[in-house]
Formats: C-alpha cells, structure tokens, sequence
C-alpha cells in the first residue's frame, strides 16, 4: 500500500497520525470519478493548527473574497 501524503505539506502521515480524507467531485478526464485528498488531522508540536484546519482557513478565505 502507497504511503499517505498530506495534500497540505506534502509530507507522509504516519500510521499513528491522525489524519482526515477529503473526498473532491471534479468530473476526471479519465472518467474515475471522485478523488480523494488527505490531510493532517492533528497540529504539529508548535503549530496552532493542523493541516486539515489550515486548509479549511484557506478555502473559507477563498470563498469570502469570491463572493464580495
């Protein structure tokens, strides 16, 4: 089995790292279906927040500036 990446820093996610598996509906050329992108669950020692939140920052950011 392929190790684990983190979509958000790119770096592997441990077996004994939380992590969270965000399902993504973009119609795939190849005609798969729906992909899948992981991210860590858990922030980093010194870090106020994990991977996934950051994410969810960054997108909610995203949309707030789409909108206005």
């Amino acid at each position: 089995m392929m190790a684990k990446r983190c979509a958000y820093c790119q770096s592997a996610i441990l077996s004994e790292q939380r992590w969270v598996r965000q399902k993504i509906y973009e119609p795939a050329l190849d005609g798969r279906g729906a992909d899948y992108r992981c991210y860590h669950a858990e922030a980093f020692a010194g870090e106020e927040l994990s991977c996934w939140e950051k994410h969810q920052v960054e997108q909610e950011i995203a949309r707030r500036v789409y909108a206005a």
